[in-house]
């Protein structure tokens, strides 16, 4: 007997406040010899399920085999949509082709704060981490002041990253992609779920961004202090799940969103 394992990127958004899961798992499913022919069609591939359809609570939503280049289900993929801390993602790919050193220490600004909705942090003003620490924080835990800073200290300032993020996104052929600043909580961060399921694949040819989104907790000096940060993804702490990469967000506009590469 033989089991069937694909990799699969989801894209989910708009997820609404009330609603658990976005999917349910099914059991692996053993398929035979005499059943390994046809082991590529449409039944044979099935591992969300409710009534042959996924239980899902989300606006718009992608979910595609990356074992054979196909589209399992779709939801309304195309519509741009608020992507919220989704947009990490891209900040990290843009800092990471800039070939930034990632052990050059770099200080928590005033700049850094949320003006847009107002958040905190546990990274206070006049904090200093190393570029890579602010990375790692910024895809696990989804760390505003640290993925500010990331754009702020680009060569040229935000206004030349957030240029480097829109030509990435061109790059990719995300056609409704567009980026206003690296943190994901203006509205103004936008992409449709097609899109972001070419934004994951791209961020998941880093090993280093694979890692980082991916760790179940970080611990960072600051100061005389140590603190422990955790993923944002619960899910990544669940021995049955096997996740490559993964992203969260979330905001009023956007909803809860959430992309991954895993093994089915």
């Amino acid at each position: 007997m033989r089991t069937h394992v694909i990799r699969v990127v989801l894209a989910t958004m708009c997820l609404s406040s009330n609603a658990v899961h976005a999917g349910t798992p099914l059991p692996e499913v053993d398929i035979s010899p005499a059943r390994a022919a046809s082991i590529e069609t449409e039944a044979a591939r099935q591992f969300w399920v409710l009534a042959g359809k996924p239980d899902v609570r989300s606006s718009s939503v992608v979910i595609f085999d990356e074992t054979d280049e196909a589209v399992l289900y779709s939801k309304d993929a195309d519509r741009a949509r608020s992507i919220a801390s989704i947009t990490k993602l891209m900040t990290a790919i843009v800092v990471r082709e800039a070939n930034l050193p990632l052990d050059e220490m770099i200080k928590i600004s005033l700049d850094d704060r949320d003006t847009e909705k107002g958040t905190t942090s546990r990274l206070l003003v006049g904090t200093k981490l190393t570029r890579g620490d602010l990375l790692h924080l910024a895809l696990m835990s989804s760390e505003n002041r640290a993925a500010h800073a990331l754009g702020r200290t680009y060569p040229g300032g935000l206004v030349e990253f957030v240029k480097a993020m829109n030509a990435k996104a061109k790059a990719l052929d995300m056609q409704s992609a567009r980026f206003v600043e690296p943190t994901g909580l203006s509205s103004g961060n936008v992409a449709s779920a097609n899109d972001l399921v070419k934004l994951v694949r791209a961020a998941a040819e880093d090993p280093l961004i694979r890692e980082y989104s991916t760790s179940p907790s970080h611990i960072v000096a600051v100061g005389s202090e140590l603190l422990e940060f955790k993923n944002s993804n619960s899910l990544v702490r669940k021995d049955d799940w096997h996740i490559a990469l993964q992203k969260t967000g979330y905001t009023s506009e956007a909803g809860r969103c959430l992309v991954m590469t895993a093994l089915v």
